[in-house]
């Protein structure tokens, strides 16, 4: 019972939810668990047939659970797994040495994955930029499949900020269409203080995925740092984190940054 309770959720987080109610109903027309060849096309040419073939093993190995339950337990796991999408999900992510206590990820691989999802728009905030090819490829992939990028970064010392690397410069160089922003030099502070840096580390896709971190879009913190961050699927918090990116911009906190002549 326990086997199959495990798979039916297993299905339940696997399978679209449409194709989970027309697998139900072809569950719940059948007369018992000897049957369930007749279902395997409803699953679609596309579900992983190891998963389905292992959810017909732990049915026929119990006999407590009839055509009708099993559709229902089927339901009630799509339901759950919609549910939990919702909410969201939040993956801690680590660079550098291991425990065993938490997975270890390349920040690379977990900002690969953000920029890859995105489909309408990403917006990605670093102090600095430089030295990522693989980034930069993943960038101009995006650009390509019609993806508004938009890009804050820290100034360059030569225009007021607090880096000698123009990375606006190189990152224009890797995207040319990506839209780039930096801090107004009007908001960072009063006059006579220390002027504010962008120290913040971000990249969020269509407000539906969202990475905030420790690292910069340099090689060594992709690869070789020690970098800590979380990884947020659904919920409110990326749209939330994109919508205030995107207020900043149309409150002029955040400027363009104009071509080099």
């Amino acid at each position: 019972m326990d086997e199959l309770l495990a798979v039916i959720a297993e299905l339940g987080l696997e399978l679209h939810p449409d194709r989970v109610r027309v697998v139900a109903s072809k569950i719940e027309g059948l007369g018992s668990v000897e049957q369930f060849a007749l279902v395997r096309p409803s699953f679609g040419p596309n579900a992983d047939k190891h998963l389905i073939a292992k959810f017909g093993r732990a049915w026929h190995d119990t006999d407590l659970m009839t055509p009708r339950d099993v559709a229902t337990a089927l339901r009630g796991s799509s339901a759950t797994a919609i549910e939990q999408e919702r909410r969201g999900s939040v993956e801690l992510t680590w660079t550098g040495p291991a425990s065993g206590q938490v997975p270890v990820r390349h920040t690379e691989q977990v900002l690969m994955e953000v920029i890859n999802a995105a489909q309408r728009r990403l917006f990605i905030v670093s102090f600095v930029a430089y030295q990522v090819k693989s980034i930069g490829g993943a960038l101009a992939d995006a650009a390509a499949r019609g993806v508004q990028i938009d890009v804050l970064l820290e100034s360059s010392s030569a225009l007021g900020g607090k880096v000698d690397h123009d990375s606006a410069a190189a990152m224009r160089s890797a995207v040319p269409s990506a839209r780039l922003f930096a801090w107004s030099a009007h908001d960072k502070g009063a006059a006579g203080q220390y002027p504010g840096v962008v120290h913040a580390k971000c990249a969020v896709a269509d407000g539906q995925i969202a990475f905030i971190t420790s690292a910069n879009l340099t090689s060594a913190a992709m690869e070789r740092n020690m970098e800590l961050g979380v990884l947020v699927k659904g919920g409110n918090l990326p749209e939330e984190l994109h919508s205030h990116l995107e207020a900043l911009i149309a409150t002029k906190v955040l400027e363009p940054v104009s071509s080099s002549p």
